[in-house]
């Protein structure tokens, strides 16, 4: 049975760069367009970018392993060869990161790769891979 896909609408301040950032940094591509919002085809799932007025002014954090996460963010979890070519590709664009790319649990049951950074309009967006899938729900 195929996995349905999912949808998610956010905030953003300016279609245009929204668009280049999601298209050309992140390897979308572009389904219907308005003036106000832009469906994007983000690994299967629709993402719709819907314009607004101002960004939030704050985004509230929680501290993971030391590190400040954005508590809304959204992202995807990528296979693992996958996820390093994403990490290689932003680290030679210079993404400004906030959280670099590594590996949390290394050797550990639920050994992940992850990385947060931000779209153009403050968005929070994760990317993470799992060395095992099988370990993305392990306890």
């Amino acid at each position: 049975m195929p996995i349905p896909a999912f949808h998610l609408a956010f905030p953003v301040t300016n279609l245009e760069s929204t668009r280049r950032f999601y298209v050309e940094v992140l390897g979308c591509t572009v389904g219907r367009t308005s003036r106000r919002w832009i469906d994007l085809d983000f690994h299967g799932h629709q993402v719709t970018a819907h314009l607004v007025e101002a960004a939030e002014p704050y985004t509230p954090t929680n501290i993971v392993d030391a590190k400040a996460v954005p508590v809304r963010h959204f992202g995807m979890i990528l296979p693992w060869q996958e996820w390093h070519s994403l990490a290689d590709r932003l680290t030679a664009a210079k993404s400004a990161f906030l959280i670099e790319p590594h590996i949390r649990f290394e050797g550990e049951v639920g050994e992940q790769a992850t990385l947060f950074l931000l779209d153009p309009s403050g968005n929070g967006l994760e990317f993470k891979s799992f060395r095992d899938e099988r370990a993305i729900f392990a306890t």
